[in-house]
């Protein structure tokens, strides 16, 4: 199989580094110091003490990647919008194009990123929207992963908690098959879901009861679950996603919301949320698709969500004045 990961960030780093032993990959980046860090001396990744060296190919040419079985997108929330335009050029160089709406695009990449396939495992709610409303829905599918990752530079990453992907069924059950059992082969444990909603909202109480605080108070994950203080912010974050998803119908795949986030931390302990990571590097969170999505359905499904709306509007705050800190 052949993969073609867009956003080597620190999850799409560990994912190009793990699988690459099992199919081709090539990773995507705008960061040139990643890329020829991983073209010359390989992508490394730590995981207790111990680096190993991987060869996948990496570029920021998405010209030279030709086509794929499936494409993986993890670029920030941000990004997305892009990422999508980016796959639209690639189907307009390989005759796919999908509408004649008159956007002005620059010139084609020819087979650049083609896939019949493209599967988010991007944070938060509303980036498959915008990928299927760029390429169709019919090719578009989405996962979620517990897996824990920190980019240490260019070209290193650490590989910083472990747990299961789940691939949504939908739209092609067998390529989300042969993704899960490409991962399994892999080492990491996955499986498919038929129910992407309480995949997707499973993950975003992840989300909503780690990132934030960790960003804010600039710590690992374990310390939400050491510090009482922040446990109990944690909690309060998490039992209103939850009440929200609960008015929105949505069947959350553990029973215990607040149990299974703080199992998650503990998992992950030395782990630096990619949002941490976001504030540490002052580049723009992806808030607004994570508690920020929590406090939209609150308001229209009448559940009120007052530690979600803080904690955005704190780290709303952060990113607005990244230019100005001391």
């Amino acid at each position: 199989m052949k993969l073609c990961i867009i956003g080597a960030g620190a999850m799409g780093s560990l994912l190009g580094f793990v699988l690459s032993a099992q199919a081709e990959v090539w990773l995507l980046s705008r960061r040139p110091d990643h890329v020829y860090a991983i073209n010359t001396r390989g992508l490394r990744c730590e995981e207790n003490g111990v680096e190993a060296v991987r060869y996948p190919h990496a570029t920021s040419d998405f010209s030279v990647v030709g086509a794929c079985d499936v494409v993986l997108v993890l670029v920030k929330a941000h990004q997305t919008g892009w990422a999508a335009e980016q796959l639209r050029q690639g189907d307009r160089g390989t005759g796919r194009q999908r509408d004649t709406d008159g956007v002005s695009l620059s010139p084609a990449l020819p087979l650049s990123l083609s896939a019949p396939l493209v599967v988010t495992l991007q944070n938060g709610i509303g980036n498959r929207e915008i990928l299927a409303e760029a390429l169709g829905a019919e090719r578009v599918g989405q996962a979620v992963t517990s897996l824990g990752a920190t980019l240490l530079g260019p070209g290193r990453v650490r590989w910083a908690g472990h747990g299961e992907t789940m691939f949504g069924a939908q739209p092609d059950p067998a390529m989300a098959q042969a993704l899960a059992d490409l991962f399994c082969a892999a080492g990491l444990p996955a499986s498919v879901t038929d129910d992407l909603d309480a995949l997707v909202w499973g993950k975003l109480l992840i989300n909503v009861g780690i990132n934030a605080l960790t960003a804010l108070l600039r710590v690992p994950n374990g310390a939400l679950v050491d510090v009482p203080e922040a446990r109990q912010l944690l909690e309060q974050a998490v039992t209103e996603a939850a009440q929200v998803a609960a008015a929105h119908g949505i069947h959350l795949p553990y029973d215990d919301p607040v149990a299974h986030v703080l199992a998650v931390a503990r998992a992950t302990t030395q782990n630096r949320s990619s949002m941490l990571q976001d504030v540490l590097r002052g580049s723009p969170t992806e808030i607004a698709m994570i508690n920020g999505a929590v406090i939209r359905e609150g308001q229209r499904l009448g559940v009120p969500t007052p530690v979600n709306a803080l904690l955005t509007m704190l780290i709303e705050a952060l990113d607005a004045s990244a230019d100005r800190r001391v």
